[in-house]
């Protein structure tokens, strides 16, 4: 309907004329920028407390990146869909890359 193509025909090379994301990226760029919206204070109250920051014992190099602390999760398939568990893991492999 937006592209004018064929029904049956492929959607990799639309997406990618689109710039679309695919669902699973899709997710994780909101929930990143979910996550810079909190930490900038552009983002509701219960966001931002869902949030801490990771402050290290001792001095370390990596303590001027702003890592979060992943809370621990009982169970295991739904504690890490919990957006207070997934979303600093993802921050955190995100500033890794």
């Amino acid at each position: 309907l937006l592209t004018r193509t064929r029904r049956r025909a492929h959607i990799t090379p639309i997406l990618k004329s689109l710039h679309w994301l695919p669902v699973s990226f899709r997710i994780d760029f909101e929930i990143l920028l979910l996550v810079f919206k909190a930490l900038h204070g552009l983002a509701p109250r219960y966001v931002s407390e869902m949030l801490s920051i990771y402050e290290p014992v001792r001095p370390l190099r990596s303590s001027c990146t702003l890592f979060l602390t992943v809370p621990k999760s009982r169970t295991k398939p739904f504690g890490a869909a919990a957006f207070s568990r997934y979303a600093p893991s993802c921050w955190n492999a995100f500033l890794r890359i």
